[in-house]
């Protein structure tokens, strides 16, 4: 997951609105979003490399999403895969804080990375580069792929029209936040960021939509809890940066 806009606590009707986009090379093998067969309490894509995922919910309410921290000169080899954090979190019982204190410890086993963990009622926030742990305030979010709420163009713009469309209305709609995420249009260069892949790779990477010749934006989720405990999940998913199919799903969170 690259690209995650989230509203906590911040709507008269809905807990959490996540609208996220996973970024990631098109030949990586994936599944996508179901009630896994080998855990059918968790509803998630799944990475069928490295057997993780990227944002994912359990029929509990236990939330977790994952984006990389971007630094070309850190070494990615022998560690880890990333989304094993996400699969962890959502597979156990033990509070976020707990949980994450115990990855505090384990951090050096993963590259970068950023996670937000918990529940609609409460968002944690952690990444391995600071190794600092946070809970999210209420209000409107974005985290790419440095820290959370880094003013990157894409993380703002993100951010400012999440917030002018849940203002304005009280029933949240799927395709609004999914135009929200499917925009393909470049930043300016002067407001791109420098994080040591060259201005060319700055300008492919800076839309909240990615489409280069062989990395992009895979799928895009919207993810809704009301304060009902009901939960609405759709994904759809992309083939070089076209429109594949969409699957949604609605259910009754269970510890309601």
């Amino acid at each position: 997951m690259c690209l995650i806009n989230f509203n906590f606590q911040g709507h008269r009707n809905y807990k959490l609105i996540i609208a996220a986009n996973r970024d990631e090379f098109y030949k990586r093998p994936t599944a996508s979003a179901r009630f896994w067969e080998d855990n059918p309490d968790i509803l998630a894509g799944r990475d069928l490399v490295g057997m993780g995922t990227w944002l994912g919910i359990t029929k509990s309410g236990r939330i977790a999403a994952l984006t990389n921290y971007r630094d070309p000169n850190e070494e990615q080899n022998n560690k880890t895969s990333r989304g094993h954090i996400v699969r962890s979190f959502l597979e156990d019982h033990m509070p976020a804080t707990e949980f994450l204190s115990g990855l505090q410890k384990d951090k050096g086993l993963y590259a970068g990375f950023n996670i937000i963990a918990g529940s609609p009622e409460q968002l944690w926030y952690y990444n391995n580069i600071q190794n600092e742990m946070s809970p999210v305030p209420p209000g409107t979010h974005g985290l790419s792929n440095e820290f959370l709420d880094t003013p990157w163009p894409k993380v703002t713009k993100g951010k400012e029209r999440m917030t002018a469309y849940i203002r304005k209305h009280s029933i949240i709609e799927i395709d609004p936040l999914f135009d929200l995420i499917t925009d393909a249009e470049q930043a300016p260069d002067e407001r791109l960021p420098n994080t040591g892949v060259g201005v060319e790779l700055e300008r492919q990477l800076s839309p909240l939509f990615i489409k280069t010749p062989g990395y992009g934006t895979r799928c895009s989720t919207v993810l809704l809890v009301d304060h009902d405990g009901r939960v609405t999940f759709v994904e759809r998913t992309y083939d070089q940066g076209n429109f594949e199919q969409e699957k949604r799903f609605s259910f009754q969170l269970n510890n309601m």
